[in-house]
């Protein structure tokens, strides 16, 4: 099997399923007890905090939630309900995750002023969005990495040039797909486990100390309130792991997409829709007059596993590709390749080999 598929989701490490499991065997107890079982839990909370905090190089808080999706929900509707007296104005993109754009049309509906920028539009995105920030202006929403192309937001740019214009402004990044990859910058940054070889049902919030937001769900407490219930200990242990496990620096992303990258050119019509500065592990191209969902289905024949977009869209064509400027033809053949640590040249060179004999066989 060659698994292609790692911005839906990546294989857990073996730190980190090594780490759930002994938790589950040895410290079960509820953090929020107070003997000695419920201790050794809250330890091991307390741990994978600094933990994320150090990987992210930040002060503030972090808020272990079930995944990115909430954590999102969090930031979104978290930030809204806090800062509604003060503003309406909400900005974002038309490139997010349904777990942004969908909490986006509901405070739409709510009576929200939500602007969504398409990248298409702009030569410097960045500053289109900072440009589209005023004084009423409450929370900014980015991504840092789209998660179908690889295009990338400079959050660092977002970030000053927001807080220059309007510094009470919350900006708010997905940072699913960037973590442990990129720098982020944000007053509140979304994380997701099973992105970086944690198990799933694992994420976490950052928030920084001088950010407020209200809860979107209310029970016993804990984590200061924000995020209630009991703290999934055995689940965050394994996110702590794979955060401990990741390397500082992939630079075999960069050779694995030179090399693909390499083999499309040489086969006829195929184009690239990843922008050149994108992040190195994820390439998204179009095999123009095979669609995806055919092409998709017989490298998985060949036990190679792709996808044609985000795994969230299932299987149907996504807005995110028109937003980047990318046409009805081209969306319907595009192809995403994303590489995990684990993949080789070999596992490379074999894709090209199938996407050569796909093209063979099913483009008329």
């Amino acid at each position: 099997m060659i698994y292609f598929d790692n911005a839906a989701t990546t294989k857990p490490c073996k730190e980190a399923l090594e780490a759930a499991l002994s938790c589950a065997e040895n410290c079960f107890g509820n953090p929020s007890s107070l003997h000695h079982m419920g201790v050794k839990a809250e330890e091991i909370i307390t741990s994978a905090k600094k933990t994320v905090l150090k990987r992210l190089n930040k002060e503030g808080e972090i808020f272990f939630t079930s995944g990115a999706t909430e954590s999102n929900n969090i930031a979104i509707f978290g930030t809204a309900n806090a800062l509604k007296r003060r503003g309406n104005r909400i900005i974002t993109t038309a490139i997010e995750h349904p777990s942004v754009g969908e909490p986006m049309k509901r405070l739409s509906e709510q009576g929200f002023e939500v602007i969504s920028l398409k990248p298409c539009d702009f030569e410097d995105f960045e500053q289109a969005v900072i440009d589209a920030a005023d004084e009423k202006t409450i929370l900014a929403s980015v991504m840092a990495v789209n998660n179908e192309t690889g295009f990338v937001i400079n959050t660092k740019k977002v970030y000053d040039g927001i807080k220059k214009k309007n510094p009470n402004c919350v900006v708010h990044v997905d940072g699913v797909q960037g973590f442990c990859k990129l720098p982020l910058y944000g007053d509140t940054v979304s994380l997701s486990g099973h992105k970086i070889h944690a198990l799933k049902g694992i994420g976490a919030l950052y928030k920084s100390k001088n950010t407020r937001l209200l809860p979107i769900a209310y029970g016993g407490g804990q984590q200061s309130g924000l995020r209630s219930g009991t703290e999934p200990v055995e689940l965050t242990a394994s996110l702590k792991a794979a955060v401990e496990a990741y390397p500082e620096a992939v630079t075999k992303f960069s050779e694995l997409r030179h090399r693909l990258s390499g083999h499309l050119e040489r086969l006829d019509r195929i184009i690239i829709n990843s922008p050149e500065n994108g992040i190195d592990n994820i390439l998204n191209f179009s095999v123009i007059g095979v669609r995806s969902e055919i092409m998709l289905h017989f490298l998985e024949e060949r036990g190679i596993y792709v996808s044609s977009g985000s795994a969230c869209s299932k299987g149907k064509i996504s807005p995110v590709l028109s937003a980047l400027g990318i046409s009805r033809e081209r969306a319907d053949s595009a192809v995403r390749v994303s590489f995990c640590r684990d993949n080789t040249e070999a596992d490379v060179d074999m894709l090209a080999q199938a996407l050569e004999d796909g093209i063979k066989r099913f483009r008329r």
